[in-house]
């Protein structure tokens, strides 16, 4: 196919559906652990999905934030988290230092041009 010419639907279809791993087989090859990990970051996207509409209603309808539901879900994402870096052997101090390196790394003691 030539760029710029359109694919057909049905093609797109046959496309995906060959490249999409089966579900039956996810589900055969996923170990307990993997599981786990998987629902604690399923979690973490859910919750702040959550967070996002809270802060969209305030930002966007300028509605009054809803102060007690960000705080609940901010707390959601607090208890995925935790228990994922439990899972993944990693502490909550471990990734803020991590963070940390990576933001001093990236900014530096330099003003952020969105900033000045």
């Amino acid at each position: 196919m030539q760029e710029g010419q359109s694919i057909p639907p049905s093609e797109h279809s046959d496309f995906v559906l060959a490249l999409a791993k089966d579900g039956a087989a996810i589900a055969r090859e996923l170990t307990p652990s993997e599981a786990h990990q998987l629902h604690m970051a399923m979690g973490i996207s859910s919750e702040a999905g959550e967070l996002l509409e809270a802060v969209k209603k305030a930002a966007i309808y300028n509605k009054p934030i809803d102060r007690e539901n960000v705080v609940e879900e901010l707390g959601d994402l607090e208890f995925y988290m935790e228990v994922l870096r439990q899972a993944l052997l990693i502490t909550r101090e471990e990734t803020i230092e991590y963070n940390m390196a990576k933001l001093t790394k990236r900014y530096g003691a330099q003003e952020r041009a969105d900033k000045v």
